[in-house]
């Protein structure tokens, strides 16, 4: 059985200074490299504990998925909508990171490129996106070089992907 490294959940902050989480860091892009240590967002942090290669710990306890779920979904009750396209991208092989300063829930980048290609927003199928919200989120895709993608998810867990583009007439 593999070693798992821990991550510890402190108030809203998800980090490691294992030495692991460095070299996950470094070959998969999981987490970001902050004052020696590396500092994951909630979905990075429960992606890895899925995939058994870390143990998440608030006050010297083992969290399971369930409680993690629970606390994520308290501060946020799309999470689970997000996640479920977040593990989806991962398991394609794309490098997901959060994309909340772009207008976005994540920037997504093929494996090999420096620069993300898209800009993805999940929303589960019986919500509703207002028309200003869709506006806003495809003039930020456009003017920051890339595309929006809106990835929605139905009630089994299926994900449709919807690529938008501009059209100049």
């Amino acid at each position: 059985m593999k070693k798992k490294f821990p991550i510890y959940l402190s108030g809203e902050s998800l980090f490691s200074n294992s030495q692991k989480a460095f070299t996950l860091e470094n070959s998969r892009k999981l987490g970001e490299k902050k004052e020696n240590k590396i500092i994951y967002s909630p979905f990075e942090a429960l992606y890895l504990l899925e995939e058994d290669k870390a143990e998440i710990m608030r006050d010297n306890k083992e969290l399971r998925e369930q409680k993690l779920m629970n606390i994520f979904t308290r501060k946020d009750k799309e999470f689970s909508v997000k996640y479920f396209v977040f593990k989806d991208l991962r398991k394609k092989g794309y490098i997901v990171k959060t994309g909340l300063k772009f207008g976005s829930e994540f920037r997504v980048y093929k494996k090999s490129e420096e620069h993300a290609k898209w800009l993805v927003s999940p929303i589960a199928s019986l919500k509703k996106i207002q028309w200003e919200e869709f506006i806003s989120k495809n003039r930020i895709a456009h003017s920051t070089g890339k595309k929006l993608v809106i990835a929605i998810v139905d009630s089994e867990q299926d994900i449709s992907y919807y690529e938008i583009s501009w059209l100049k007439i």
